[in-house]
């Protein structure tokens, strides 16, 4: 078994399969190896299992890290039209979805098998089931201490991702050796994740879904929402929890922008011997309505005529409706998170060959790099793009 490689891959997921090509061009000796017993897992079971492998409308805007202009010379050279291309050539079929989401018409799989060939066509090599469980340096050779035996390379590229979805085997890996040889791990933390309330609390809302208006001091989303048992989802809530932090609230326009004032003003003149909740059942789901009357009872009766409300008072119950703030307990973790924000800082990272700036060979890339993007491929995106500027490095040096 060869033991001495040029260049070196640990984690096989998105970045670390699409960057091995990319790394061996040129006929440098390139391994990738993973704990896993199988490649690109994530990317398996990503979008229902068929993989929203980027987004037409990807922009740096659509990423958040301590540093917002470090993703911009990655994302620039090898953009979503890029990958596109990629896949287009090899036949895959897409389609898109909402708001420039881009999935596989057919199975995740796809992209799998695709990233396996070009690995194959470079003359890269892939090692599944090894654990590292050690990494050494001297004299620019990295050492590595596997579950398989004793490996060196030249270049070490960390594509283990985050700490997101456990289950799938992730673990904080990345972080452990980025410390290990001097750079700062920014605290990660669960991201595009549903948030959660204190027991119960929306459990009669499960299953509820609406366009709704979210938004923090940091960010803004309008889309779905759904309540859970648990507390709060859906693609809006999973988009803000990027950018809330415990204690703090958020805040929720049910109405999703829309005049409900004028239009329960209007049919109060038409509809004013009905109930307030009646009425306002024709813009929000009914069992909301109902869920409301309980809960802002206090402030509001629901169950009072139409008509007997004033223009004052209308105004009071939609501007509710238009800011409902809520402060949730926590999130549901990791276990659910999709990514994981946070991670290592980007200060001592070089933006355009993702290496170390103080260690020479080491490279990040994907997840593990505190670059975040907003739900919708745009986190694929940042592990093909993060991938080909630390790959072409490697092949060009």
């Amino acid at each position: 078994m060869k033991t001495d490689w040029d260049t070196i891959i640990i984690g096989a997921g998105a970045a670390g399969l699409f960057c091995a090509p990319f790394a061996a061009s040129g006929g440098k000796s390139t391994l990738l190896i993973d704990h896993a017993a199988k490649p690109g897992e994530k990317i398996r079971i990503s979008g229902g299992g068929r993989c929203n492998f980027t987004n037409m409308n990807c922009e740096p805007p659509n990423f958040t890290g301590q540093n917002p202009h470090f993703h911009k010379s990655a994302l620039a050279r090898f953009t979503q039209w890029d990958f596109i291309e990629l896949i287009d050539r090899a036949g895959i079929a897409w389609h898109e979805k909402t708001l420039g989401q881009l999935f596989c018409d057919g199975k995740a799989t796809q992209i799998i098998d695709l990233l396996l060939e070009q690995m194959n066509e470079a003359g890269a090599e892939i090692r599944l089931s090894t654990t590292v469980e050690r990494i050494d340096r001297q004299d620019g050779t990295f050492a590595l201490k596997t579950s398989v035996g004793d490996l060196t390379c030249r270049n070490l590229v960390l594509a283990t991702g985050g700490k997101s979805i456990p289950k799938m085997g992730a673990t904080g890996f990345a972080y452990d050796i980025a410390r290990q040889f001097g750079h700062e791990v920014i605290e990660p933390r669960p991201a595009l994740v549903p948030l959660t309330f204190p027991e119960g609390r929306f459990a009669a809302l499960a299953g509820v879904s609406l366009p709704v208006r979210v938004w923090t001091d940091a960010a803004r989303f309008d889309e779905a929402m759904l309540f859970t048992h648990r507390g709060l989802s859906g693609p809006a809530i999973l988009q803000i929890s990027s950018f809330w932090r415990e204690g703090e609230p958020i805040h929720v326009d049910l109405t999703s922008g829309r005049d409900v004032f004028t239009a329960l003003r209007d049919q109060r003149q038409t509809e004013g011997r009905r109930q307030i909740s009646t009425e306002l059942a024709r813009h929000l789901p009914a069992r909301l309505v109902e869920f409301l009357t309980t809960e802002w009872a206090d402030q509001f009766d629901l169950t009072a005529r139409l008509a007997d409300q004033s223009d004052t008072a209308l105004r009071t119950l939609t501007d509710h409706l238009s800011d409902w703030v809520l402060t949730p307990s926590g999130s549901e973790g990791y276990r659910t998170a999709e990514v994981t924000l946070g991670g290592i800082s980007t200060d001592g990272i070089d933006s355009k060959s993702m290496m170390s700036k103080t260690v020479p060979g080491l490279y990040f890339v994907g997840e593990c790099v505190d670059v975040t993007g907003w739900l919708g491929g745009f986190n694929f995106q940042w592990a093909w793009s993060s991938a080909h500027a630390a790959g072409r490095h490697i092949a060009e040096t």
